[in-house]
């Protein structure tokens, strides 16, 4: 369901940071670390930060909904304003998969 995601060419910067990550100094290889962190809490909020800052087109090519799912009750504080969005948007997503 993907529509139309960011060119990677264009997703960084020139000092490799994320658009999506304006309100730190992170690159995209740093910030996708904690993405897949073995700590639960990290992972956690650097997921939920994805999904409330990044374009749903964008983020759903840094992480699956899979990975959202299994960790969704310790992303979905992390949501804020996005917190319905993504609520509807994930089972769409894998009833849709089948």
């Amino acid at each position: 369901m993907m529509l139309n995601p960011t060119p990677p060419e264009k997703l960084c910067d020139s000092r490799g940071h994320p658009y999506f990550l304006w309100d730190v100094e992170m690159t995209l290889p740093e910030f996708q670390a904690q993405l897949i962190d073995l700590d639960p809490h990290v992972r956690a909020h650097a997921i939920g930060k994805l999904l409330r800052q990044d374009r749903p087109d964008d983020a759903l090519t840094l992480v699956s909904v899979a990975q959202v799912r299994h960790d969704w009750a310790r992303v979905l504080p992390h949501l804020g304003n996005r917190r319905e969005c993504w609520a509807w948007l994930i089972p769409e997503l894998e009833r849709r998969a089948g």
